[in-house]
């Protein structure tokens, strides 16, 4: 068999947490360690992220540690591009831990469905076993919180999607399509694959690749992060063309339905009535979502919490996606320094 060289690129910036855990997943994987460079590209890290990964690039000579003076992670990823000397590109995230076949298998899917892009789906854990957490890591999983993102929600079998997390890419593709857009903050990856996409480009999601996946530890972090998402979803949507999917209007729309029917229900009774039976509605779902996950994680509080992490995750996306909207109208540039 064809031994095809990888180079993996993993962004870092302050992740003392969670490196390691990474760092050991990558050494145990079966792929050859000398068809393999790992480059991980601190953002500048304040705690001990680079002192951890400095450990291990004293004991294993593929692993190389970079430094990313702009810290935001499109930036990172370039410079592991211009770095990089494999024919296969594989970008990984910090906060996540990997399979030991996972690059085997990405790698061997990419040539054998002949793709320009593969990957893996979440398995998303809680980053402490404590109720908010688990409530955190289950709305992040599921449908009623994510929409229909397969990757994150999960799937049966191996299909064609629009974008996948993280990614395996042919090197080529780079060359035809240029590299990540340094403008965005988030949703780099989505841009990058819709440009795949709009060029004919395949990527395919592979079920069976599971990536153990650590969802944000507080309320206020997954807050951040979601806004980003929504914040920078219109650019990607304007350098596109188009948006690559429907159910990113879901949380805009909500929000906007939360304005319009609250002023609304001040002047007209019958919005009042209608407003008042979709909040019940949101209520009641968000409740039995929340019974469904109490009783898998024998964690009976998240059937009260769920109502509030939806909320949070809805309400931080869409209100982003409105302010992303109106920086594209003022053509004003959104600043946001990179978060964990």
């Amino acid at each position: 068999m064809n031994v095809h060289k990888v180079s993996i690129i993993c962004p870092v910036f302050n992740e003392e947490k969670f490196i390691e855990a990474c760092i050991i997943s990558i050494i145990e994987q079966d792929y050859p360690q000398d068809a393999m460079e790992v480059l991980f590209v601190d953002g500048n890290s304040t705690d001990s992220t680079t002192e951890i990964i400095k450990r291990y690039t004293a004991q294993y000579s593929f692993l190389k540690l970079l430094n990313n003076p702009q810290r935001i992670v499109p930036h990172a990823l370039n410079i592991g591009l211009k770095a990089a000397k494999g024919e296969v590109i594989m970008r990984l995230d910090a906060h996540c831990t990997y399979p030991t076949n996972y690059v085997s298998e990405l790698v061997r899917y990419l040539y054998q469905l002949n793709a320009d892009n593969v990957g893996g789906v979440w398995n998303t854990q809680p980053a402490k076993d404590t109720p908010v957490c688990q409530a955190i890591a289950f709305a992040s999983s599921h449908p009623f919180g994510v929409g229909g993102s397969m990757h994150k929600i999960g799937a049966s079998k191996i299909m064609e999607t629009d974008t996948v997390p993280f990614g395996c890419y042919k090197k080529e593709i780079f060359e035809k399509i240029g590299p990540f857009d340094t403008d965005l903050v988030r949703n780099q990856d989505d841009e990058f694959n819709g440009r795949l996409k709009n060029l004919g480009g395949k990527i395919y999601l592979i079920p069976q690749v599971i990536i153990n996946y650590t969802a944000r530890d507080t309320l206020c972090k997954m807050r951040k992060m979601y806004y980003q998402y929504g914040l920078y979803k219109p650019l990607v949507n304007k350098k596109l063309g188009a948006p690559a999917t429907v159910r990113q209007f879901f949380p805009l729309l909500f929000v906007i339905g939360l304005i319009i029917g609250g002023i609304s229900s001040f002047f007209w009774p019958f919005v009042q009535h209608l407003y008042s039976a979709v909040l019940l509605l949101y209520l009641f779902i968000s409740l039995v979502v929340g019974s469904m996950g109490a009783i898998r994680s024998h964690q009976p509080l998240l059937t009260m919490l769920m109502p509030y992490v939806f909320f949070n995750i809805h309400m931080s996306y869409g209100i982003g996606y409105l302010i992303g909207i109106f920086h594209i109208i003022g053509k004003k540039k959104a600043h946001v320094k990179p978060t964990r």
